[in-house]
């Protein structure tokens, strides 16, 4: 894999995590409704752990050799 679409990917990773963040957001102060509460935080931890497991892949990949 080339080292610009592991920089897509990574982009991609960060996004996840933005996305997780105001969905957590609008969890927490938001939504008043229980369940619609509990299924918005449960999505966005699933969310985090896929950024989370992405950048894992990323970083542990390694460099990529170009010639």
């Amino acid at each position: 894999m080339d080292a610009l679409t592991k920089m897509w990917i990574s982009f991609g990773s960060m996004g996840f995590m933005f996305l997780a963040i105001i969905i957590i957001y609008f969890s927490r102060y938001k939504i008043s409704n229980k369940v619609l509460k509990f299924i918005t935080a449960f999505a966005a931890y699933i969310f985090m752990i896929l950024a989370g497991l992405i950048m894992l892949w990323v970083v542990l990949s390694g460099p990529t050799m170009e010639a």
